[in-house]
């Protein structure tokens, strides 16, 4: 019985490029629903806490809470999606991230505190879920082209997340229409995207791509007699570096990206600015954190994972810097900011989760990536928490300031790096 799965398995996995095609295409109709879903908590979160809670020092607890939710749901996307599959990982994630936007609903009309705060923390699942599917898109692709694989996930999040903030204001008609307190218009959106998207990988999301993945490297391996040991050896030493990289990349650009981003609704609406322009402004971030994915993803392939990086930490100091300085009336040159907030992101995220998918072995990819995607996520919840206190003790320009200082710190790192290679 042991030699005959590795005759039958050519067979199944026929045509490998065929599958990543079709995965591609159900990855992003789900993405394009979920980034609908995410867009609700960044743009209306930290407002329906401020309400609540009558203060700004805590408005960025939810982002940081929810971001808390997202570190939880990370581990277990990964530990299922080791065990069973990408699928049933990634469906469980957004069934939960909809149940979390039913719990925040219910909060605003209950205007009840300690139940948002618990509601944002399983909304957060979400966010981990919208994350993970972009290693998805990666686990077939063959190794020059894995960069262009994740951005092509990931620009399918911007129709979505553009469109997202900006309903925030029929959404809050809608939501008052029914009973319910404008600024939870939003949820109701974002939990049934969330629910849409689970029901498209549930249904469509076939063949498994992790699972197909190692059925093609077991067939690979059994074809050329390859041993397993002397395989992974090759991963040991720049497995480890490689995994740290990766990650400190993706960490200090969540970090800084979140904690500018969760105060820059409430710096606008101190600044007596609407909904919508609020929404405006978050619709044009998230458009930069996910549009130039494919770009990202050619510029990766082409020159390299240092050089993007590095990009990436000089495009956020830029973004910091001139967040510090627009005028709180300005809504186009905040705009911009932010903008070059999500374009930072979006070079450190494209860059790292290719160093990540290159360096780490089939055998234990998925539930490495879910433990990379923790880090992450505490990093985004220090900086929501921390981006709240920041501003009430200081301002809103300090707040940008720092962070992008901060982003300066992936330089160095990748400059080791680089040089040890």
């Amino acid at each position: 019985m042991t030699n005959v799965a590795p005759a039958a398995t050519p067979g199944l996995i026929s045509d490998p490029a065929h599958a990543q095609r079709r995965i591609l295409r159900v990855l992003v109709a789900s993405q394009i629903l979920s980034g609908a879903g995410l867009a609700a908590g960044v743009t209306v979160g930290a407002l329906l806490a401020q309400d609540m809670l009558g203060t700004t020092s805590l408005a960025g607890l939810p982002s940081a809470t929810l971001t808390a939710g997202s570190a939880l749901t990370a581990i277990a996307v990964g530990r299922i999606s080791q065990a069973r599959g990408r699928r049933p990982g990634l469906t469980t994630g957004y069934l939960t991230g909809a149940l979390g936007s039913a719990g925040v609903i219910t909060a605003a009309v209950l205007d009840n505190p300690v139940l948002l705060f618990i509601a944002l923390l399983v909304y957060g699942a979400g966010t981990a879920t919208n994350l993970q599917a972009r290693y998805a898109g990666a686990d077939l692709a063959p190794p020059g082209h894995r960069a262009r694989a994740v951005s092509t996930v990931l620009v399918a999040t911007t129709l979505g997340g553009v469109a997202g903030p900006n309903l925030a204001a029929p959404a809050g008609a809608l939501a008052e229409h029914l009973g319910i307190p404008h600024l939870a218009g939003l949820f109701v959106i974002s939990g049934a995207a969330y629910a849409l998207a689970a029901l498209v990988l549930a249904l469509w999301l076939r063949p498994d791509p992790l699972l197909l993945a190692r059925s093609v490297a077991q067939a690979t391996e059994a074809d050329t007699a390859t041993d397993p040991a002397t395989a992974d050896t090759a991963h040991t030493g720049e497995g480890r570096s490689g995994v740290v990289l990766g990650a400190l990349v993706m960490i200090l650009t969540q970090l800084v990206m979140v904690a500018i981003m969760t105060m820059t609704p409430v710096h606008m609406h101190d600044h007596g600015h609407s909904t919508a322009a609020s929404g405006l402004v978050i619709g044009i971030h998230v458009g930069a954190m996910y549009l130039p994915s494919p770009l990202t993803g050619r510029l990766v392939d082409r020159y390299g994972h240092m050089k993007i990086a590095a990009a990436s930490g000089i495009t956020l100091l830029a973004a910091g810097i001139l967040a510090a300085a627009a005028p709180g009336d300005s809504v186009a040159l905040l705009a911009l900011a932010l903008a070059l907030l999500g374009l930072g992101w979006n070079f450190g995220l494209v860059s790292g989760t290719a160093i990540i998918t290159d360096t780490v072995p089939l055998a234990t990819r998925a539930k490495t990536q879910g433990l990379v995607d923790v880090s992450i996520a505490i990093a985004g919840a220090t900086g929501g928490m921390a981006s709240g206190i920041v501003v009430a003790a200081t301002s809103y320009p300090a707040l940008a300031l720092t962070g992008g200082a901060l982003s300066l710190a992936l330089l160095p790192a990748v400059a080791a790096t680089a040089h040890r290679r």
